[in-house]
């Protein structure tokens, strides 16, 4: 008895939940198709970065559907405006206790001209999404970081990059952009159009409004072959620069207390025929991880166990299109602080900075080394000079301020620029000494924003502005 009453009991509460799904359906699609004005903003909840060391619980996220919805929520909301992607920048960009804007809703690309080598895309848009809609159609990124899990528009604003001596940051491609200001108002920006607007823009960190669509250069998808190998680092560090002027793109790992480097270059190659074994980073970093645990108040045993263990003579290959090659999946979080070196400063300044981190017997993350060509975005690390840019990370629960405190002046006293979306603590003052237009980005953003609506505590620091002033 009681067992046919369990089952009519769960027969109406299957019917009642397809009823909710039907009716909850319904209401969504009407929703979106009756005109109107802008959406309330989207139930309140706390936020925070990859890493878990930025975290805020905002009074409201804003999560337009559309570029005119997002004209009508911004100057419709009280506060200040922070946009979010991601959450792959260790810096505080995002933090606030006011307004959140995700642009999760405004993702994919809008148009594909090939005949231009162009497509036009929706700012909200995932780098790997990107790449397999562009995939699709035959095309790919000119270049690409090695992360690709970060929305377009928090990439493009951080200045974020891949490596390769002769490629440019991915902002370098963009060739035309649309930006909502803090009032609602739509600019359109290009090298012919607003074009001042447009060289502040393409690297932002989201201070002169929210950016909704991109045009970007692009070019036929191609395939790259890969090689990864094991070198003392002195003699790896010898032939850095020809090996960066041989290959497409070439970068090196520098592996602490080892005594050895993994280099790394992608040539691109006729063929399409994948051929992807297994990665050994995440089991290299593994091992990196023990040795320290196990031998980390013994470094000269360290060096020595690390000897033992490093076979030089083991090769990496793989082939594959070069979206899946030149980004990878990082599972072990950390923290990181990079910065930008005049490419003539490039090998001297990591020599400094893997020097400095052999003091501290806890670092075992390799130091990331790789090239950069010259672009003309006013706040671009890459601003007018080749460079060169050395990354350091921690592991994440565990202690980074060195990261800043330490490895901040080494950076510095080499000409470093940071990047934007990397832990660091220049103030307007750095700032203005290091970026030739930085006075005329501070001129854009006050004529656009004259309320300060963008920044945070973090951007007022940059920018020189009392946080919470008008």
């Amino acid at each position: 008895m009681n067992s046919k009453k369990n089952q009519a009991r769960r027969k109406v509460l299957k019917q009642g939940a397809a009823l909710g799904a039907g009716l909850g359906a319904g209401l969504l699609m009407a929703a979106q198709a009756r005109p109107g004005p802008a959406p309330a903003p989207a139930a309140v909840r706390p936020w925070q970065n990859w890493s878990g060391l930025q975290r805020c619980e905002p009074k409201a996220w804003l999560i337009p559907e559309s570029e005119a919805q997002l004209q009508a929520l911004l100057p419709g909301s009280q506060g200040k405006l922070r946009c979010v992607g991601a959450g792959h920048s260790f810096t505080a960009l995002v933090p606030t206790d006011a307004n959140l804007v995700s642009l999760d809703k405004l993702s994919g690309i809008v148009a594909v001209d090939k005949a231009a080598a162009t497509v036009k895309v929706r700012a909200g848009t995932r780098l790997a999404q990107l790449a397999r809609e562009l995939d699709a159609h035959g095309l790919a990124l000119h270049n690409q970081p090695d992360i690709d899990v970060q929305t377009l528009a928090g990439a493009l604003a951080t200045g974020t990059h891949g490596t390769g001596l002769t490629l440019p940051a991915l902002h370098a491609e963009v060739q035309a952009l649309r930006l909502v200001t803090p009032q609602g108002e739509l600019r359109e920006c290009s090298a012919t159009q607003n074009a001042e607007l447009f060289d502040a823009a393409r690297v932002s960190l989201g201070a002169l409004g929210v950016i909704t669509e991109y045009t970007l250069r692009v070019r036929p998808r191609y395939m790259l072959r890969r090689k990864v190998w094991l070198e003392r680092t002195e003699a790896l560090l010898e032939k850095a620069p020809e090996l960066a002027r041989q290959h497409r793109h070439f970068e090196l790992y520098v592996l602490p207390f080892t005594g050895y480097s993994a280099g790394i270059l992608h040539d691109e190659v006729a063929g399409s025929t994948p051929e992807r074994p297994h990665s050994a980073d995440e089991d290299v970093l593994r091992d990196l991880r023990r040795l320290r645990d196990w031998l980390g108040r013994w470094p000269e045993m360290r060096r020595w166990a690390a000897a033992k263990l490093i076979d030089p003579a083991q090769v990496e290959h793989a082939q594959d299109w070069s979206h899946r090659l030149l980004s990878t999946v990082r599972p072990t979080r950390f923290n990181e602080s990079e910065y930008h070196l005049p490419r003539e400063a490039g090998i001297a300044c990591l020599k400094d900075v893997l020097r400095t981190l052999e003091q501290r017997n806890e670092v075992f993350f390799p130091i990331e080394f790789r090239f950069i060509r010259a672009d003309s975005a006013w706040l671009s690390p890459f601003f007018e000079r080749d460079s060169c840019s050395v990354a350091a990370h921690a592991a994440a629960g565990e202690a980074h301020e060195y990261l800043i405190k330490e490895l901040g002046p080494v950076f510095r006293r080499h000409g470093g620029r940071p990047h934007w979306g990397k832990l660091h603590d220049l103030d307007a003052r750095q700032v203005a000494a290091l970026y030739p237009r930085f006075a005329d980005f501070q001129r854009l953003r006050q004529a656009i924003d004259p309320q300060g609506r963008m920044l945070n505590a973090h951007l007022a620091q940059l920018f020189g502005v009392k946080h919470g002033s008008k």
